[in-house]
């Protein structure tokens, strides 16, 4: 999840440009392990793009929840302050999707998100497994930034460095939450990327949605759909409270989507992996494309 987030009206220019003419990228001709080395930049980049989320998740739940910061007494109700949260949230991940890094990596920073373009064929399967490497990566040293910028604030008991756990309502209803809002979020992501027009939203919508779960879902499995980031948490807050949940119900969620995304439009052989694909920076998930033989130019992402 490095600069602070891009408010949403400087995203304004960028996210209505029209889509700019780029050349085919040329066919891959190296070995897996020199390609690999080759794109440890956006390796880099997502672990880097998750770490910031997670440092702002810790420290926008300790602005908004922890007893001791005005904005609590200023904003009593917990409905309003999850939609606060919601808001910041949302819109430091459609910041991070359209920053030059999120550009340039695709953005995921969700292994649930890797894996089912994966399963689409559109990432290779050594970017993929590097990707989700990272990504752990980046959630873990996140929520130890935050403990160093914030330090005990973020171990108090209203904060828990942001960790997601299942609400009262229980772990059963928690994992069908958290499937039902991973597949809906991962619908929307390969409905909106396919289109030609719509393409360049797909980051926006993903944000929205976003900051919708957090407003609406978050009481019944606290909102994560992505593994890293609940581990980025539970690392440090050594709370593991049914962790399984935020490992299959992100998947199960997501890869649903993809095998239903399948059954109605097919493999779709110039879709990319990118959440933002527009843009002037490399796509190493092309390149794959192209490698294969699939690919007969840029998606309109």
């Amino acid at each position: 999840m490095t600069a602070n987030p891009v408010p949403f009206v400087l995203l304004a220019k960028d996210i209505v440009q029209l889509p700019a003419m780029r050349a085919e990228p040329a066919p891959r001709t190296e070995s897996p392990g020199a390609a690999m080395a080759s794109h440890w930049q956006e390796y880099a980049i997502e672990a880097a793009l998750l770490g910031v989320f997670m440092l702002l998740a810790c420290l926008f739940t300790v602005l908004l929840f922890h007893p001791a910061s005005p904005v609590r007494w200023l904003v009593p109700d917990p409905f309003f302050r999850r939609v606060l949260m919601g808001l910041a949230m949302g819109s430091t991940a459609v910041g991070l999707i359209y920053s030059g890094w999120g550009k340039q990596s695709g953005a995921h920073f969700n292994p649930a998100v890797t894996l089912t373009f994966a399963r689409l064929g559109r990432i290779a399967p050594r970017d993929a497994a590097a990707y989700v490497m990272a990504q752990f990566l980046g959630a873990v040293l996140g929520v130890l930034a935050a403990m160093l910028l914030a330090g005990r604030l973020v171990a108090d008991a209203s904060v828990r460095y942001a960790v997601t756990v299942p609400g009262p309502a229980g772990p059963g209803v928690a994992f069908a939450a958290e499937v039902l809002i991973s597949f809906i979020l991962m619908t929307v992501v390969l409905e909106v990327s396919s289109h030609p027009r719509f393409g360049r939203l797909t980051g926006l919508c993903a944000g929205l949605l976003v900051a919708t779960f957090i407003a609406l879902e978050a009481p019944l499995s606290g909102m994560s759909m992505n593994p890293a980031r609940t581990v980025g948490s539970a690392v440090w807050a050594h709370h593991w409270t049914a962790l399984w949940i935020y490992f299959a119900a992100p998947l199960l969620g997501m890869l649903g989507a993809a095998e239903l995304h399948l059954l109605r439009r097919g493999p779709q052989p110039d879709a990319c992996a990118k959440l933002h694909h527009q843009n002037e920076k490399r796509c190493i998930f092309c390149e794959h494309r192209m490698a294969q033989g699939t690919s007969r130019g840029p998606a309109a992402l």
